[in-house]
């Protein structure tokens, strides 16, 4: 492909906006006893990394999330950032009141209606105690306190969207019903569609559903402007699924993928714990860097809260970035005759410099020297000063 290819095909991709994570789907199943201090660091550190949105928490009843207690305190307590939307998840009317007393920091809300129907009543009765018929019941009242409220716009969503730990797969058919029965009332109260959001809390995404779902629902429904994916990992699919889903779209929509940082992530309710996990927040930007898309991001600082993020939970995340670093080249490419390395904690050496491996064994005895090395880069283009035993 030319430059000049390159550049029309990444015109022609969609907006793309990353939704950072780590502070609610991350937190809320990591230990309830992570000090508000630890917390307020790690939101502080994700405000510094260029990320625009940032959800910092939520807003819900602390016997069934107690992770989740102290979330006054820490927004109380953090430093925003300016040009960062800071948001929160709030579930009943309860917690819109608790948000809204900390807004700013939190972002206002957008004049957006929002509504959801899960495909498994199972998951729904183990996260909301809540039917399927109920949610379905409910859907009037949230449409008439929307319009009450004055919104322009809605956005319409599907959870558990692909599949079921306990009943297995959904159909096509299933989610197109799902979105279209929302529609439907949003449009007869007056209020135009504009987005789907497509949620996957037991990963049973991958890239063929994914792709085929959303070139059915912009070819179903072309005024749509944005799709957002809130997909889980636990299968090891969700960076690949997200990255179909951009290439289904282009410039006249906005793709939203949420993300977090290490990868940390889970619901208590789906079966799977940690292992589910999320699209770690470093892997994505730096997949979509390569693709020509700007994020924005600064991924060094992204890497530094990813091993903030690990010190803060007690334990090694999810992310592959930050254990080896972005892409070597000029004054970062490795020493040529560094010692073999064989540890994380070894590798660690694009960060943190030559002590990582300063008792690694070299086997060859001579140094290593390449005619084809870039005679900009000096002390073996190494950002260590190309040191080695």
């Amino acid at each position: 492909m030319t430059d000049t290819e390159a550049r029309l095909t990444r015109a022609q991709l969609p907006r793309v906006t990353i939704v950072e994570e780590g502070m609610r789907e991350g937190m809320q199943i990591e230990s309830a006893v992570i000090s508000v201090d630890a917390k307020v660091r790690l939101l502080d550190a994700l405000s510094q990394t260029g990320l625009k949105n940032i959800v910092a928490g939520s807003f819900v009843s602390p016997r069934w999330v107690p992770q989740m207690k102290d979330i006054d305190d820490i927004l109380r307590k953090f430093t925003p950032v300016a040009g960062v939307t800071y948001t929160a998840l709030s579930l009943n009317h309860q917690g819109d009141i608790r948000k809204a007393e900390h807004a700013p920091p939190l972002a206002p809300p957008d004049g957006v209606g929002r509504s959801m129907l899960h495909l498994c009543d199972v998951f729904l009765q183990r996260n909301t105690a809540r039917t399927l018929e109920q949610e379905r019941a409910a859907l009037a009242d949230t449409v008439g306190r929307a319009v009450d409220a004055g919104v322009s716009t809605a956005i319409v969503a599907v959870n558990a969207a692909w599949g079921s730990n306990w009943l297995g797969e959904f159909s096509e058919e299933q989610r197109m019903e799902a979105l279209a029965f929302q529609r439907d009332a949003w449009l007869a109260a007056g209020i135009p569609t504009t987005g789907v959001y497509l949620g996957d809390p037991m990963s049973w995404n991958t890239p063929r559903v994914v792709r085929a779902h959303v070139r059915n629902v912009i070819k179903t429904w072309p005024d749509l402007t944005s799709v957002h994916l809130h997909l889980h990992n636990g299968r090891g699919a969700a960076p690949l699924s997200a990255y179909a889903a951009l290439h289904e779209l282009d410039q006249r929509h906005e793709l939203i993928i949420d993300s977090s940082i290490g990868g940390m992530g889970g619901c208590p309710y789906c079966g799977n714990g940690r292992a589910t996990k999320m699209i770690p927040t470093e892997d994505l930007v730096f997949l979509l860097e390569s693709e020509g898309i700007d994020t924005g991001v600064d991924l060094p600082a992204l890497i530094e809260a990813a091993h903030l993020a690990e010190e803060v939970v007690g334990h090694e995340l999810y992310g592959h970035v930050s254990q080896v670093g972005a892409l070597p080249a000029g004054q970062a490419l490795y020493a040529m005759d560094m010692p073999l390395i064989e540890t994380i904690a070894q590798a660690q050496h694009f960060r943190l410099g030559p002590e990582t491996y300063a008792d690694g064994s070299a086997p060859w005895k001579s140094p290593i020297t390449s005619v084809h090395r870039d005679e900009s880069t000096t002390d073996n283009g190494s950002p260590d000063g190309g040191a080695s035993e």
